[in-house]
């Protein structure tokens, strides 16, 4: 059978006849992710799955320790298709508990471990989440207390689990349910879980282009379609060691590298922190071939290298090509740029592409059956070659609605089911095949450092502190992190200005993730406006980038002075 077998109420699945075509083609397998992570359980046994600082775990042992979650997860009255909040830094626990749920048919809800109140009571009530997972032993901030805190307001959550730590009243430990559970009852529960190829695998969630973020259904074999065309492109073998110094819990760092490197029957390193030592660490002991690297962690890479840690064989993306071209041009080291989004749609440069698409573009996509149409912003005409158009996508691994969001996925779709992804691309013919290269977005969002921030959430959020009667917020300049958070702020008659300080204090009041929190203030008196009243932020970006280099010029004046003296 073609198509879902029990439809979640709230989930867009794609049309059937769509379905048939990836079907019979050859791209979209009768096959889950489960299927195919027990498969190469079994082939590698022997090998290691996950290199961490506390001991290397087998490929075994990982299907033995996720066996026994799975089941103590079923004891615990859990049904299949029940979600499951996540709250976890990067540690070998998060991915015995992805994998236990996934084998007990329970859907992880992606959230991240620097989501507070604001975020995680929304998506927890939006998902119906049934268990919350945390990390007990996060030193900077106290997610069991947390999750204690949450969870009356989320009413469908019976269970917090926590990952490390000593544990509470009231919350069950990962170490304890999984040392209760015996593996051979585990695999014979394990047995009824049912297995749709065609049903959600997890709910991972949109970068909040549109205030809180929105929630992503990946279904079983478009997500293993994804892992395996990533494994074809970058290569990925059982000799391989891994490293993506980013939260595993993304989207990005699941289907680009763990998830994938589990499939091939490589090895994945999990450092205990992101220190230089930690990276020396794993440079000396571990030693990656495959590093997954964003450009705000290039710096880091330099340091490493600089200090003779180790050698790498490749790395592997920088999400950008000025990143990937300075990585092989410093180093001699062979990288790929790589473009992508949650929702699916991914593109990558190849080994053996010409230097100019390696060099400029963000390469061609993954399945020969993703369809790409660049549109004029909002409309749905087609722009000629080498107009920036705005990036419409369909394909076999691409999402065909939010999950729950009617007025969102109207907005967010064309009639004949393209997602309008917010991005801007430019299409370029070279050695006769298409590239695209990336021009912008047509969304108000800050990246930074590879977490998209929604405008309109920080200025609905600095409306509210009690001096503020005006706010925008645009994205400023940063070496390290791309961008950074400014916000200009008009403020009330007989008010003081809050300091950046004051504002966050303000941010954590309203449960708002620190990365959200504004890094600077600007106080104007009124917000400027284009000739059709509008607000424009493009006056603010030049003001701020203007005050900016101003500021570097006087700091490097103020260098040379001392110096010289």
């Amino acid at each position: 059978m073609i198509g879902v077998k029990v439809p979640i109420p709230g989930v867009i699945y794609p049309p059937v006849e769509r379905l048939k075509r990836y079907v019979e083609g050859g791209e979209l397998e009768l096959e889950t992710l489960v299927d195919a992570l027990s498969a190469s359980f079994s082939a590698n046994a022997g090998r290691t799955a996950l290199a961490t600082d506390e001991g290397d775990v087998s490929y075994a042992q990982l299907d033995d320790i996720t066996d026994r979650f799975a089941g103590a997860l079923l004891g615990l009255g859990l049904e299949p298709l029940d979600r499951v909040l996540f709250q976890c830094g990067n540690c070998k626990e998060l991915v015995y508990a992805v994998v236990g749920c996934l084998k007990a048919g329970l859907i992880p809800v992606c959230t991240l471990a620097v989501h507070r109140e604001h975020e995680i009571v929304y998506l927890g009530c939006h998902t119906e989440a049934r268990v919350h997972i945390v990390q007990g032993n996060d030193p900077k901030f106290d997610l069991i207390d947390f999750a204690l805190k949450v969870r009356p307001r989320i009413p469908t959550v019976h269970h917090v689990i926590s990952i490390g730590g000593e544990g509470k009243a009231g919350v069950l430990r990962f170490d304890d349910l999984v040392s209760a559970q015996e593996r051979g009852s585990a695999r014979e529960s394990l047995r009824s879980v049912p297995r749709d190829p065609f049903q959600v695998a997890v709910f991972q969630l949109s970068g909040g282009t549109s205030g809180v973020p929105k929630v992503i259904p990946r279904m079983h074999n478009d997500y293993l379609l994804n892992a395996r065309l990533t494994i074809d492109v970058l290569g990925y073998a059982v000799d391989d060691v891994l490293f993506m110094p980013m939260p595993m819990i993304h989207n990005a760092s699941m289907i680009c590298f763990w998830l994938p490197c589990l499939l091939a029957g490589a090895s994945f390193t999990i450092p205990r922190d992101l220190t230089p030592e930690a990276w020396g660490r794993i440079f000396r002991e571990k030693k990656p071939t495959f590093i997954g690297l964003i450009r705000p962690l290039l710096p880091r890479l330099e340091e490493m290298l600089q200090k003779d840690y180790g050698s790498l064989e490749r790395v592997r993306g920088s999400w950008s090509p000025d990143g990937a071209r300075l990585v092989r041009e410093k180093y001699g080291i062979p990288s790929l740029a790589m473009f992508g989004m949650t929702e699916g749609m991914n593109l990558y440069c190849r080994e053996g592409d010409p230097d100019e698409a390696l060099d400029w573009t963000i390469g061609r996509p993954l399945s020969r059956f993703d369809e790409i149409r660049l549109v004029e912003p909002g409309g749905d005409r087609e722009v000629a070659l080498g107009e920036v158009g705005e990036l419409t996508c369909r394909g076999p691994y691409t999402l065909s609605g939010y999950y729950n969001a009617p007025e969102r996925n109207q907005q967010a779709f064309t009639e004949d089911g393209f997602y309008r992804s917010g991005d801007l691309l430019v299409e370029r013919m070279i050695g006769g095949r298409r590239y695209y290269a990336f021009a912008g977005r047509t969304k108000d969002v800050i990246d930074r450092g590879n977490e998209k921030v929604n405008c309109e959430e920080v200025e609905n959020a600095a409306s509210t502190h009690p001096a503020v009667s005006g706010c925008a917020v645009v994205g400023m300049p940063d070496a390290v992190l791309g961008e950074r958070i400014c916000a200009f702020l008009v403020i009330k008659e007989g008010e003081c200005a809050p300091s950046v300080v004051e504002l966050g204090r303000h941010f954590e009041v309203l449960g708002l993730a620190k990365f959200k929190w504004p890094e600077r203030i600007e106080v104007i008196e009124a917000l400027p406006v284009t000739k059709v009243n509008k607000l424009d932020k493009a006056v603010l970006r030049s003001a701020i980038r203007a005050k900016l280099a101003e500021e570097q010029i006087a700091q490097a004046a103020w260098a040379a002075g001392v110096n010289a003296a």
